[in-house]
Parts: C-alpha cells; structure tokens; sequence
C-alpha cells in the first residue's frame, strides 16, 4: 500500500508536469471503486485547470478552481503519466487527458483506491475531517503525543498509525521509526515518556522526509509511480540480523499487520 513517502513523490513528480495544463477529457472505465466514481467527471472536469496538487494523509487533492478532484491510491493503485495514445490495460480504470495530449491514468487492480470530485472546504469533507495533524507540519511534536498518548493502553504502533492521531503514518514507516526510536510496538501507548514521545516524533519526523527525499532524486521507469527502490532497516527482514545488535529480528502480527523488531535494541 501506498504510504505518506509514496504519495508525496506522487504529489511532487505531477506537480511538475501538470500544474497550469487543462482537462480535455475523462473516460472512466468502471463505475465503482472503494466508493462509487462520479459519472459527471466526463463533463465537470474539461476546460478546467489544474492550479496546484495538495496531499492530506495518503489523499491527494487536485484544485481545480471551482472544486478539486480527489484521490486515494487505496492498496494497489498509482497513476503513470503518459505521452499520446496508450491502449489502457486490464486494470487501467479511468484517463484524464489533457489539452497538451499528456495522460494521466488511474491503475488499480483491487479497485481499493477512490477518485471523486467535491467542492467546499477539504477539513469539512467526510474523507478529510477525522485526520489527525501532518507528521512533517508543525503540530506534530513530542508535546503532542504525549498529550495523545496520555492513558492509553493501545500499543504505541497502533497509536502512531491511527490516522485520527497522526497523518498517514502506515505499517512500513512505523516499523521504521519504532526501531531508530529504540521503542517496542506493542508497549502500551499510556507508558511512553516526555523524553520518548520527543524522541519518537523526531524520528517519524526523519524517516519519513529521508524516504520522500530517496523518492524524489530516485529514478523510476514510470515517472509517478508511488513505489521506488527502497532499503530498510526492520521492514519486511523479520528473522535476518538486527543493523544494531546482529541478533535475528523478531516478527509478529500486532492490529493483524506485519511488525518487526529487535527485543535487544527497543524497549
């Protein structure tokens, strides 16, 4: 699944392309995907420009002046920009093309992603309203979860993944950031101190805008495609030796996702 590093580098690479172009046309080629996708795209969208591209937790939001175009990349899904006529594939679901020839397509093979239009104000839209603050803004800091950790008894993982706490932070970036933390997945959430929860912050903090980093000056065959070479340092390497102490890591299901972790290193 997409997490926050990935759709950011989505969010950044279209930017760069299609910023001030205009919609010529939409085909939409299925008509439901996690939600419904709006059959008034095919006359909403054209003439309309695209004046910036936001994200909010994994959601990006194309302003378009009179509204914006919302979408979800759900598990599977990413967008490829193309130049000219490319014949769609099996799970290519919706094109937007644009007044240059340029294309943007919509793959998704578990059709858990979403594409809608809204207008209004985003922090009042139902996808948008229960997230939690931006982990690389300024209201996320150690202040800030240990206010949110206070009298918790969830497992801190869960806490930090919970996108009513905190933005987008998923299952890879919070095995990352649990391990440099030094700082268990399934200890209590209550049971953090000031120094950890700083601790922690920053670190979620570093991880993150290290990967958007690799992500950005990585080079990829297919130009916005949300996933790119990536090394970690627990992730997916449950049983191989721990970068700190070369004991094997340890791995367990925690919220029925895969952890993994050091027992020597966190604590």
């Amino acid at each position: 699944m997409p997490e926050l590093p990935e759709v950011e580098v989505t969010r950044l690479r279209l930017g760069q392309e299609l910023v001030g172009k205009r919609f010529a046309r939409v085909e939409v080629r299925v008509a439901k995907l996690r939600l419904p996708v709006p059959p008034e795209l095919v006359t909403i969208l054209p003439g309309l420009e695209v004046r910036g591209i936001e994200r909010r937790g994994k959601y990006l939001l194309f302003d378009c002046g009179n509204g914006r175009l919302l979408v979800h990349l759900g598990m599977t899904g990413f967008l490829r920009l193309l130049s000219g006529v490319s014949p769609p594939g099996k799970h290519d679901h919706l094109d937007f093309v644009f007044n240059d020839g340029q294309l943007l397509r919509f793959h998704d093979p578990r059709k858990f992603g979403i594409v809608t239009w809204f207008t209004g104000d985003p922090d009042q839209h139902p996808l948008l309203a229960g997230i939690g603050p931006e982990p690389l803004g300024p209201v996320f800091d150690g202040s800030y979860l240990l206010d949110a950790s206070r009298n918790r008894k969830v497992a801190v993982k869960q806490l930090i993944m919970n996108s009513a706490v905190v933005a987008g932070v998923g299952n890879i970036y919070a095995n990352e950031s649990l391990f440099r933390a030094r700082i268990l997945p399934e200890r209590a959430a209550g049971t953090l101190t000031r120094a950890e929860c700083t601790e922690l912050a920053a670190v979620i903090r570093e991880v993150l805008a290290e990967s958007i980093k690799e992500g950005s000056t990585c080079n990829v065959a297919e130009e916005t495609v949300a996933y790119y070479p990536q090394v970690f340092r627990v992730y997916g390497r449950g049983g191989k030796a721990c970068p700190g102490c070369g004991e094997p890591l340890d791995e367990s299901r925690l919220g029925n996702r895969s952890t993994v972790y050091c027992r020597n290193c966190q604590k």
